[in-house]
């Protein structure tokens, strides 16, 4: 029985017995405890803490989850997987025990011929918890399970929580016998190999506190209704219904495993007389391959981006391992264009949107592999080489946090997977000084920006203020003034009573008409007045939700809590920022336009007379390309097409077709702005034109990469715009003049005239090569010898690369020898076999020059150029007797 069959079966069974069918929440969950759904009963968590009502009494679901606690582990075992599928009921203030027992007990039962899956009775076990007689009883007496395989267990295994504050519970799970080829008998506190769980009944009837572990947590009290929280892992089950030892063998899993198998030429199974927690390391990284293509594909689908904090790290974690696996599985070809498109194929039955949206999913995958390559063939080098001088040095196995840092820092290598491949080598890594190393730089990245956004004050001061006045009367959408009342001044990080001239400081008001920056776009400019006072807003943010804060300049007077003052929005700038914020919608229509659905919007910023948008694609767009994306946009604008804006439930605003940033969250109802109808329809909060004619104009002046898989388009609006272009007109103007030639002669003039200059150029450096072998025979003739090691340093105004060769190479035959070149392109150590045979290795000398920065090879490494260049000559010279082996 395929799994997507064990699926619907499953949620036909619920429905027919009065439970609603919900649809899977995305995998990023909308709870900030988490990063990901872990559990089939997180969307319903506000539902079992009686937060919000329940619409319903009764729901199913087959929810999509990841956890992330087990990446380590996945492939080392049969059992653990990031990506999987939980089917589940839920009983909100309705039925209980009984119920939830009778309706797992039927489905598992029931012949497959009447819709059920068919599972012998006889080989099903059931657990509780340990004082849960009345469960206890519901399986013997009701259901006719005998005493015998009915297990009363603690409340490490028949407890359930989230392992967060919130809904927990007594369980009862049941247990499938798979026969004596996988185990001992005597139940599933024997083995749980053998016995394999495949449904959990959650009783959740009690509210649970901080605490960590499976049992060390308070019990705050009772939950306002009993509810019923159940979980049946979709692949365990089909696992079972399709006679295959574990979810790695599934239907929607095993191809990818195959696939992985036929590129790299090796055989599953084939040291399958190892035991599972000896798995082969060969099947192990198939096994790894195989989960985290098929996670990565699910995760994209949902909108997770490779990104290097949060949820797009676990995703750029996930598709580099995979990458790796391949390669240490001897496949060093890209793995994904290969890979990607097989787990596709197998989630589509159960997902058809993994299909539907694939362009866009895999431009992310593809994009970030690439990146990983170059990140590969930078970083690995560099890092053996620290690995080989760790190991040779025998300080305590554990690499030093600076290389670590270093490694990410400059080359993009995650942390984790220098500790992994310094595992592999018997080495450890000093985790904890590389993250005081990267908090110390975030502390640093971070200082200017918090100052901007909140002047350091504690947004529990906001919230004080929101909490004893309610939400600011936020009129940004109907007016550009308002009559307002100052509620709290800001300064230094603390309450103040007043603010005088010249003095920046954060004002809260009970209305306002400025916009706060969000959604992309910059906030509104404008001023604060009052008879007696004046200020100027210089930005405007939601430091909580609800509340509005005004950084100002108070440019005369004394502005004084409690004051009645004027806000008004500067109208040139709103007028450009609306221009630029339609702007940015309609060249990302006229991006979908061009290119197609694949290129959506993954981020922007707009402000008066400028935008930029962030869209998925892969590749630089060629001028051809840019062209026609600026005519599409300005043809829309020609066109005067009406600006509509409509809020609606999420839902109804997803079946419209209306685009969503992806990786953000949205209240239940939304904004919808149309430009255009269907043509240009996104959520969207920001302040737009009423027409698309209003914007003026749209020059794009810009397309570069901001990361794999990613571009990024930058344009003018507005006034801005045809300044731009005003511009470009003058500017070709003033070239036609000094060529003296017809602005369609130009090009073609242009072009001879880089040629020529390529042409001088190449002469210029022939006759500098010249001179630099000239140099290269003195220098080696006059080397200086050190322990028997010849050593040539000097400095020079060209090519130091080139030089240090030349010298090299000059160096009278088998002599061992050292050189050391200062110059314009950096500082460049080389080594000839004889010196690297008495144990000398160029990129050992350079890192240790320059205090552990630069790289290459034993035969050449190159650092940046050192602001003192004798000295970093001499150290290299002072190193050499050390190094001698």
């Amino acid at each position: 029985m395929r799994t997507a069959e064990v699926k619907r079966r499953f949620l036909a069974h619920f429905e027919e017995r009065g439970h609603t069918v919900v649809a899977s929440a995305p995998l990023p969950a909308d709870d900030p405890t988490l990063l990901f759904v872990n559990a089939g009963m997180v969307p319903f968590k506000p539902y079992m803490l009686g937060q919000v009502s329940a619409p319903y009494k009764r729901a199913t679901s087959v929810q999509k989850c990841i956890r992330t606690l087990d990446i380590d582990e996945v492939g080392k075992t049969t059992r653990h997987g990031t990506f999987f599928q939980m089917n589940g009921n839920f009983s909100f203030g309705d039925y209980f025990k009984e119920d939830a027992i009778r309706f797992a007990w039927d489905l598992l039962t029931r012949s497959q011929d009447a819709g059920g899956y068919g599972l012998d009775p006889q080989r099903l076990w059931a657990t509780v918890y340990l004082d849960d007689d009345e469960a206890y009883g519901l399986w013997r007496d009701v259901i006719g399970v005998p005493e015998e395989r009915i297990v009363r267990r603690g409340m490490a295994d028949n407890y359930w929580s989230m392992g967060v504050p919130g809904p927990c519970g007594p369980c009862s799970e049941i247990f499938y016998d798979r026969g004596p080829a996988y185990g001992r008998e005597g139940g599933p506190e024997v083995d749980e190999d053998r016995y394999m769980e495949v449904w959990n009944l959650v009783f959740m009837q009690y509210e649970r506190g901080e605490g960590t572990g499976k049992a060390d947590f308070p019990i705050l009290g009772e939950l306002p209704a009993k509810n019923i929280d159940t979980g049946m892992g979709l692949e365990r089950m089909a696992a079972i219904l399709q006679g295959v030892d574990n979810l790695y063998e599934i239907d929607e899993t095993r191809p990818i495993l195959n696939a992985a198998a036929r590129l790299t030429g090796k055989i599953y199974g084939e040291h399958s007389g190892q035991s599972a927690a000896e798995s082969h390391p060969d099947d192990v990284r198939l096994r790894v391959v195989a989960d985290h293509v098929r996670t990565a594909l699910m995760l994209i689908s949902d909108g997770v981006t490779p990104a290097n904090e949060g949820r797009g790290y676990v995703l750029r974690r996930i598709l580099r391992r995979s990458v790796r696996a391949m390669r240490l599985l001897g496949y060093d070809a890209p793995v994904l264009p290969e890979l990607l498109p097989v787990a596709r194929d197998a989630m589509a039955p159960s997902y058809p949107e993994v299909a539907r949206d694939f362009e866009r999913i895999s431009s992310y995958a593809y994009g970030e592999e690439e990146a990983f390559r170059t990140t590969l063939r930078q970083g690995s080098q560099i890092l053996d080489q620290a690995l080989d001088t760790t190991l040779r040095a025998g300080e305590g196995g554990s690499l030093a946090a600076s290389t670590a840092f270093q490694l990410h820092d400059t080359y993009g290598f995650p942390i984790d997977l220098t500790v992994e491949i310094a595992g592999e080598r018997g080495l450890d890594v000093d985790v904890d000084g590389f993250r005081e190393l990267m908090s110390e730089q975030k502390r640093r990245a971070k200082a200017d920006s918090q100052a901007k956004k909140t002047g350091h004050a504690d947004t529990g001061l906001f919230r004080s203020v929101l909490d004893a006045n309610g939400p600011t009367d936020w009129l940004a959408y109907e007016t550009l003034e308002t009559d307002s009342t100052v509620l709290a001044i800001f300064r230094d990080g603390g309450p103040v009573n007043a603010a005088r001239d010249g003095e920046i400081v954060q004002v809260v008001l009970d209305r306002t008409p400025f916009y706060a920056e969000s959604g992309g776009q910059d906030s509104d400019a404008g001023e604060i007045t009052a008879p007696s006072v004046t200020a100027e807003v210089l930005d405007v943010q939601r430091p909580v939700k609800g509340l509005v804060v005004h950084q100002v300049r108070v440019t005369g007077g004394e502005l004084g809590v409690g004051q009645p003052v004027h806000a008004r929005v500067d109208h040139e700038w709103r007028t450009g920022a609306r221009q630029a914020h339609s702007g940015t919608h309609v060249v990302h229509a006229a991006l979908r336009e061009v290119l197609g659905p694949a290129a959506l919007q993954s981020g922007s910023y707009n402000r008066p007379g400028y935008l930029r948008l962030d869209f998925a694609w892969r590749g630089a767009l060629s001028p051809e390309t840019r062209s026609e994306v600026e005519e599409a946009a300005n043809v829309a604008v020609r066109r005067d097409l009406p600006v509509d804006v409509r809020y609606m439930p999420l839902p109804e605003a997803r079946d419209i077709g209306a685009l969503a940033l992806f990786g953000e969250t949205y209240d239940e109802n939304v904004r919808v702005v149309e430009i255009g109808g269907a043509w240009s329809r996104e959520l969207c909060g920001g302040t737009h034109v009423a027409h698309s004619s209003q914007i003026g104009s749209v020059a794009i002046t810009g397309e570069s990469s901001v990361g794999a898989g990613h571009r990024r388009v930058e344009a003018v609006t507005g006034l801005e715009g045809f300044r731009y272009l005003a511009r470009e007109r003058d500017l070709v103007s003033q070239i036609a003049e000094q060529l003296n030639a017809p602005r369609d002669e130009l090009p073609a003039r242009i072009t001879a005239l880089v040629e020529r200059a390529k042409k001088a150029e190449r002469e210029a450096q022939r006759l500098r090569d010249e001179i630099t072998a000239g140099q290269a025979g003195k220098l080696a003739e006059d080397a200086r010898d050190i322990d028997g090691i010849a050593y040539i340093a000097t400095t020079t105004d060209g090519d130091a690369r080139g030089l240090a060769s030349r010298i090299r190479d000059g160096v009278p035959g088998g002599r061992p020898a050292v050189i050391a070149v200062v110059g314009t392109s950096g500082f460049v150590v080389t080594t000839n076999p004889a010196a690297r045979e008495r144990g000398l290795s160029a990129a050992d000398l350079v890192r240790s020059a320059l205090e552990g920065k630069g790289g290459g090879s034993p035969e050449m490494a190159q650092g940046k150029a050192p602001a003192d260049a004798a000295a970093a000559l001499d150290r290299v010279a002072a190193l050499i007797p050390s190094r001698l082996g």
